[in-house]
């Protein structure tokens, strides 16, 4: 009887302790917003668990700071706004908004749609609600955002769905005519490879349309993906890091996280609230723990942007802090931190160098954007050239690895980003 009650023992404990361990686990890898779907569950579940609601907070990304100055009339210049936010859709998008000199319901309304756009490039809410938030009609409304529309480079920024994004880009090229844009009204059937009935609703040549269909798969769908990736998702960052008295501090973003506190008297429950009491503090406690760490071996890249970026890797980070690497995995996934460079994934920041020695994959990655960036339209540059610039910078890779980069960055070959005037020839 006694060995039966052993192993019962056993049992129960090892379940118990499989689930605490699952439980922590899952504590320890969500961000903050996931956390608090799962604290609401728990709370839901034990009445031993109170969830006080997360204090009010102001936060937003800082990127949006350039554009609130829009609506006070003090916009910043491009460069100013490049180099507080780094090579993202949201710096990009601030630049090209500063550029229009907007103001009043305009400015306002500029703003809404700055923090609308998704990462595709594309507006993630109507124009009407915008509209309505900014004090304008819909038609006025309409008018600023072909404005914008036709401002933005690349073509296909601040589109309201597939369709408008691929008909700006082929406007821009010059050839949106009659023919493609009953093309583009048609792209579930293009979708489908159904030309013959494309052609009979438009009255067209068969091989007409393929041409058009040809060009309309050369142009981007996404058109935001190219930029930067470092930027974090428009949520609330679990961390913070500002500028102290000492240098650089990294705090909890409060607002963030709702806070859990012991409710009632004895009774099931209790113990098992306790638990996940400890599981969230000791989960804040290793986020800040591995946060600093990152952070005090990225100084230069808080310092001059994501661009500095100096290599790094997981186990040396587990080896400082003294955790397992597995932790250090978990702790920084999801997580972001609010810099005044921009919002970040935590996990973005690490990165092996090339070649051994040479600034990490992560610098060398935005060095590319930024240079195509910046490239002349009409004569874009090669991988080869591309890998030539870099090795003026002291960062010698091969044209292969240059690539390799461009392709994760989601920008095509050079061939696909010559600009071409209004009747298609090639500019230059």
């Amino acid at each position: 009887m006694s060995g039966r009650n052993r192993i019962t023992i056993a049992q129960s404990q090892r379940l118990s302790l499989n689930t605490r361990l699952l439980s922590s686990i899952r504590v320890l890898g969500s961000d903050a917003e996931g956390l608090s779907r799962f604290l609401e569950e728990a709370a839901a579940e034990n009445p031993h668990l109170l969830l006080e609601e997360a204090p009010a907070g102001d936060w937003l990304p800082r990127w949006s700071g350039p554009l609130r100055q829009l609506r006070e009339g003090a916009a910043p210049g491009v460069e100013e706004v490049a180099g507080a936010a780094g090579p993202s859709l949201q710096a990009h998008v601030a630049g090209l908004l500063a550029g229009l000199q907007l103001s009043g319901a305009e400015a306002r309304l500029a703003e809404g749609l700055a923090l609308a756009l998704e990462p595709s490039g594309w507006l993630g809410r109507p124009l009407e609600a915008l509209a309505a938030e900014a004090g304008l009609t819909l038609a006025q409304a309409e008018a600023l955002l072909a404005r914008v529309q036709a401002t933005a480079d690349p073509a296909g920024l601040f589109a309201r769905d597939l369709a408008e994004c691929l008909s700006l880009q082929a406007g821009d090229e010059g050839w949106l005519d009659p023919l493609a844009e009953g093309v583009l009204a048609r792209l579930p059937l293009v979708a489908a490879g159904a030309v013959d009935r494309i052609a009979r609703d438009l009255r067209a040549g068969e091989d007409a349309v393929r041409v058009v269909i040809r060009r309309i798969r050369g142009l981007d769908p996404k058109p935001g993906a190219r930029f930067a990736a470092c930027a974090a998702p428009l949520r609330a960052p679990d961390l913070i890091a500002v500028r102290g008295a000492e240098g650089w501090e990294v705090r909890l973003n409060g607002p963030a996280l709702p806070a859990l506190r012991l409710a009632g008297g004895k009774g099931p429950g209790r113990a098992a609230a306790q638990a996940l009491i400890r599981m969230v503090e000791g989960r804040n406690a290793t986020l800040l723990r591995v946060a600093r760490e990152i952070l005090s071996r990225q100084v230069a890249a808080l310092e001059a942007g994501i661009g500095a970026l100096q290599p790094m890797t997981m186990a040396e980070v587990a080896d400082a802090t003294g955790l397992n690497q597995s932790t250090v995995s978990r702790a920084v996934a999801g997580t972001a931190v609010d810099t005044p460079r921009g919002t970040w994934w935590l996990r973005q920041l690490f990165s092996q160098s090339v070649g051994g020695e040479g600034p990490s994959a992560a610098a060398l990655r935005e060095a590319l954007a930024r240079m195509v960036a910046a490239e002349d339209p009409a004569h874009p540059l090669s991988d080869a050239a591309l890998a030539a610039a870099l090795a003026g910078t002291g960062a010698a890779v091969a044209r292969r690895t240059v690539a390799k980069y461009r392709e994760m960055l989601g920008i095509p070959p050079a061939h696909a980003r010559q600009k071409r005037d209004r009747k298609g020839r090639l500019r230059g």
